[in-house]
């Protein structure tokens, strides 16, 4: 039976941060799958240059304490490793670490930040995809701590452990992987495959102070005053659902997961340990504007296909407001369809080929994309 760990950590108090994590390592026996000899990769989500006070990254003083712990256990190779959203190189590398607070991490543990920009190719026995490029710190990890931020999210509705490793495939193939993979359900079959091709991974989740409605960057912060951590990165995401006040059916990863047989279908067979009782407490997160309802099956099955190309045309997409755009360039370049062009310092989106999978809103420095949808959808 899998098992995931539950603590309160009402704040990024260092001493309550620290707190929490020893209790996940003591209650999941943590030690017994780290020893000192091993390369310890940990990887935040820090998908674009954002406060932590934000809520939009993995908050520094969980990636602390977590660094702490693996310290008392003897491991000295241990390497902070990010590729965010769009390009992957090493001054866009130093800004987000500066800014995220990751340098200043660094600084007080003595870890190493990543700046090799180079990538090669894993394989894996996937569904869909059995080659995956991942940036060299990964590739070369014997462990990945996945320290993730707690989001609702505008593709995949939960950001939580098996979303934050994509995080490992580097900047720009990311919205290639998009292109490639356009409808939700082959996206989400898509990340299940890298992170069954990827090393062995333990997860944490930052939930002190999460983020519902449009994340995983636009959405606003909410206080839930937990943490959680799993050996079983999939076990861990259902418990996620519990947080949200969701379904396991709602995310899509997480049912792909109980289809395939790597998660238990309840958490009834998950073994919660520390506060299982407070997974609530917080109450169900306001969801992404851009949550698709499928009402296609009440329909006759010659019409259904019409039926969901009209759904899709008139269903979620991402709107410039023009007023706040600053003309950075940043959502064309992350744009996988290549659909956004720069006009008169502008963005401007060409829906004819918009495959909707909200980069330009994930990586907009500005919050300046929203997501337009019918009022029909929000009843």
């Amino acid at each position: 039976m899998p098992q995931v760990s539950v603590y309160k950590t009402p704040s990024y108090d260092p001493q309550q941060v620290q707190a929490a994590v020893c209790a996940h390592f003591q209650a999941l026996e943590l030690c017994r799958l780290i020893r000192p000899e091993q390369k310890i990769v940990i990887k935040p989500n820090l998908i674009m240059k954002r406060d932590p006070q934000d809520a939009a990254t993995t908050h520094p003083a969980l990636v602390e304490a977590v660094i702490r712990q693996l310290q008392q256990l003897g491991v000295q190779d241990i390497t902070i490793a990010e590729s965010g959203g769009g390009l992957y190189t090493e001054p866009l590398l130093r800004g987000l670490y500066q800014t995220c607070g990751m340098a200043e991490v660094a600084r007080r543990t003595g870890v190493k930040l990543n700046f090799d920009t180079g990538s090669r190719q894993i394989d894996g026995d996937g569904q869909i995809t059995r080659h995956f490029t991942v940036i060299n710190p990964v590739a070369d990890a014997d462990l990945i701590v996945n320290i993730c931020k707690l989001k609702t999210h505008c593709m995949t509705y939960l950001s939580g452990a098996v979303k934050n490793l994509f995080g490992c495939v580097p900047g720009l193939m990311k919205p290639e992987l998009h292109m490639r993979y356009p409808e939700k359900e082959d996206f989400c079959r898509m990340l299940l495959d890298l992170s069954a091709a990827l090393p062995r991974v333990i997860s944490f989740i930052d939930a002190v102070e999460a983020m519902e409605g449009d994340g995983p960057t636009g959405g606003r912060k909410k206080q839930v005053g937990l943490t959680l951590c799993s050996a079983d990165r999939y076990a861990l995401d259902l418990a996620a659902t519990a947080v949200l006040g969701v379904k396991p059916a709602q995310v899509v990863t997480v049912r792909q997961s109980i289809e395939r047989g790597l998660c238990p279908d309840s958490l009834e067979k998950v073994e919660l340990l520390g506060h299982p009782d407070a997974l609530t407490q917080a109450g169900p997160f306001l969801p992404p504007r851009s949550k698709q309802t499928d009402f296609s099956s009440q329909f006759p099955p010659a019409l259904r296909p019409l039926v969901q190309r009209a759904v899709r045309r008139m269903g979620p997409r991402p709107a410039i407001r023009r007023k706040d755009c600053i003309g950075c360039g940043r959502c064309a370049e992350s744009c996988p369809a290549h659909t956004i062009e720069m006009i008169k310092h502008k963005a401007v989106i060409h829906y004819q080929d918009c495959i909707r999978c909200f980069c330009c809103h994930e990586m907009c420095p500005k919050q300046a994309v929203n997501i337009r949808r019918l009022g029909i959808f929000n009843l």
